[in-house]
């Protein structure tokens, strides 16, 4: 059923539908990775720190699931299941893994669906945020590159997890000291994750050529990608509240000067150093040290360099 209802939205999408691909192209973009932490870095560095640090603790376990599931279940993308499908171009380049669950659904459950959940939230915008979240998870499936079964189970895990993280976070603000263990904990399940990716045996079909469908190895990729973000969020995160205590209860100058200064850093983290890295650390201990710095400057490196900076522009 699934393979028919993208064949009916591909027959949609290439007659009267075709007007609707730039606008769900553009919803789809706005649930990609760069995106989204973006969004939660600036949230967490010049609007509340709280609700920041609460979005990238969903974000990162959100990654850890999310790439268990993909190699547990090696689901092929739609296209490698039946050739009939054939998914607009412009969304291939971030069709990367495998299809199940929707990483783009989790990703809009993480930043839009975040809000959804908190029901201290006013009603309006969270009723907004989960209309967001339904419209990035349907373009995944109207641009042909998942099924509804992807985006369903994708926006779901993502929704109940965020809802634990609230729990979680709220846990830890009554018992502070606790925050070590927590660490402990995600670093050792995120680090099982990379292990069973990395140990575990994949599918291998081929092609009436003998062409390989699908490298297990190359997918698997993604779920490095996500044990990085998390073990470096989960490093920053207690290193920032031991050791730097930063605060977003600042002048708006300060907020600004937080923003360009920190995507500015953010950049050149990720479009410079990065690579550099990647190319000298080849293969997965690449992925996973890349990942690990760009979100250990999000929450550690960056707040620890604004406070010292804004601290001592005060004397």
């Amino acid at each position: 059923m699934d393979i028919d209802i993208l064949l009916w939205l591909q027959d949609f999408r290439n007659g009267i539908g075709a007007g609707l691909v730039d606008f769900f192209t553009k919803m789809s973009e706005i649930g990609e990775m760069g995106f989204v932490l973006i969004v939660m870095a600036i949230v967490y560095w010049c609007v509340s720190k709280q609700y920041g640090q609460y979005l990238l603790m969903g974000w990162s376990g959100n990654r850890v699931v999310n790439g268990l599931l993909k190699v547990a279940a090696c689901v092929y993308r739609p296209w490698i299941r039946d050739v009939r499908i054939v998914p607009e171009k412009g969304a291939l380049a971030a069709a990367t893994g495998y299809s199940f669950p929707s990483g783009h659904s989790m990703n809009a459950a993480s930043l839009y669906g975040g809000v959804t959940v908190r029901k201290e939230l006013p009603r309006a915008l969270r009723i907004a945020t989960g209309v967001i979240v339904a419209l990035i998870a349907f373009s995944r499936n109207f641009l042909g590159v998942h099924t509804p079964q992807d985006v369903l189970v994708g926006a779901a895990a993502g929704l109940l997890l965020m809802w634990l993280t609230a729990k979680l976070m709220k846990w830890i603000e009554a018992h502070p000291k606790k925050d070590i263990p927590v660490m402990c904990a995600g670093i050792g399940i995120a680090a099982a994750v990379a292990v069973f990716a990395a140990l575990k045996s994949y599918p291998a079909d081929y092609d009436s050529a003998g062409k390989l469908l699908v490298d297990g190895a190359k997918m698997a990729n993604d779920t490095y990608k996500g044990v990085g973000w998390c073990v470096g969020f989960l490093s920053g995160w207690v290193l920032e509240r031991r050791f730097v205590g930063f605060s977003t209860d600042v002048p708006m100058a300060k907020r600004m000067t937080r923003l360009v200064t920190g995507l500015l850093g953010y950049y050149a983290v990720s479009l410079i150093l990065m690579p550099l890295l990647k190319s000298a650390i080849p293969g997965t201990g690449g992925t996973i040290t890349t990942c690990f710095l760009q979100m250990f400057y999000v929450s550690f490196i960056f707040p620890w360099f604004m406070r010292r900076f804004e601290h001592s522009a005060v004397k």
